[in-house]
């Protein structure tokens, strides 16, 4: 009965590593997202995502509009490379799911009183997590 309940504490530890891994790995790809948003480097943000991805977002006119990873770094191709532009963001939420996980990121502009929720869908290839789709929406008050 020892040796049983010893592989099973063994099993859950093995476990809880690997997933404690793997979110680490999540963490880098959305702190890649949120670096090279807020600081305008461009090699960054495209880290973060498969060349296929998918965005799925609302202009500054209120058209609801799908993007590649290419046009969503190009917002952000006019500003100096490494100059914080006053966009803040803090992983909230990660589910992993084998090869596949979800994520909630805040992205605050505390100057423009602005918030949004961002939500990622990742999928892990060649030992990489990459984004695959993302979505936002602005929840602060003043929209």
């Amino acid at each position: 009965m020892k040796s049983y309940v010893f592989t099973f504490i063994l099993v859950c530890i093995v476990q809880f590593s690997n997933a404690q891994s793997e979110t680490s790995l999540i963490e880098k790809t959305l702190q890649n997202y949120i670096d090279g948003s807020s600081y305008n480097k461009i090699p960054q943000l495209k880290s973060a995502f498969a060349e296929n991805a998918t965005l799925y977002l609302t202009t500054k006119d209120g058209l609801f509009n799908r993007f590649t990873p290419d046009e969503y770094s190009g917002f952000f191709k006019n500003k100096t490379p490494g100059t914080f532009n006053g966009r803040l963001g803090k992983i909230l939420e990660i589910a992993i799911v084998k090869d596949i996980a979800t994520a909630k990121v805040e992205i605050s502009f505390p100057e423009k009183g602005m918030l949004y929720i961002d939500l990622f869908l990742l999928k892990k290839e060649n030992e990489a997590w990459k984004i695959i789709s993302k979505t936002a929406t602005r929840i602060d008050e003043n929209k």
